[in-house]
């Protein structure tokens, strides 16, 4: 579980594919503290298991399906990565509750650069877009955001000056391609709403109490 605070901008050191697997090998310094090989952390919102660890790098692997599903694959030799160890229980929740499991792919539309603000528009995927709603939370290359508005596939947020300066979505361009994950509470509303009343929890909660069970 993680929050989409970024804690640093790692750094794409090198690449390697063998047998359909991606190995990236990326240079940082504040995730790695306390990391140990097995750990998850988000790169550029992708829970990605930690494989391997050195003094100012770590080395994760991307099986075909994350290759697919993200960014990931396309990522070059000294490209940027937005990164965040996963959430401790005894840590501050900031930001909102994220997964690590990417839904889909945006594109980049219009940026708007006023003062003390960039406004951002991404087009996402028809099964993202359904669960974005002004007001609520969305995930962008890792990085929790409140959606500004939304409608025909496409939603807005805006950026303030902390967040160009900690993150690389002041970079993007029109056209880019950003990971995508929507609010997982929205996604099991829609679950148990899909199932009307006849569900597990809603049965037992209507069954009459059993006194010899109490």
């Amino acid at each position: 579980m993680f929050t989409g605070i970024v804690e640093e901008l790692g750094n794409i050191a090198a690449t390697r594919s063998s047998g359909g697997i991606v190995r990236l090998h990326i240079e940082a310094t504040r995730v790695l503290d306390g990391t140990r090989i097995g750990d998850s952390v988000a790169v550029d919102g992708c829970c990605l298991t930690v494989t391997e660890l050195h003094a100012s790098s770590f080395s994760c692997d991307l099986m075909a399906e994350t290759q697919h599903v993200t960014t990931l694959g396309e990522l070059n030799v000294g490209d940027q990565v937005h990164l965040e160890r996963a959430l401790s229980a005894s840590g501050r929740f900031d930001g909102h509750m994220v997964q690590g499991h990417i839904d889909g792919v945006g594109t980049v539309g219009d940026l708007v650069h006023q003062p003390g603000a960039t406004y951002l528009t991404i087009r996402a995927p028809e099964s993202i877009a359904a669960y974005v709603v002004p007001k609520g939370s969305v995930t962008i290359a890792g990085v929790s955001l409140t959606v500004i508005s939304a409608s025909d596939g496409t939603f807005t947020i805006g950026l303030i000056p902390h967040t160009i300066d900690a993150t690389k979505l002041g970079q993007l361009a029109a056209g880019d391609r950003v990971n995508l994950e929507a609010d997982v509470i929205a996604k099991y509303v829609e679950r148990l709403l899909a199932g009307g009343l006849d569900t597990p929890y809603r049965r037992l909660a209507s069954e009459p109490a059993d006194k010899d069970r109490l």
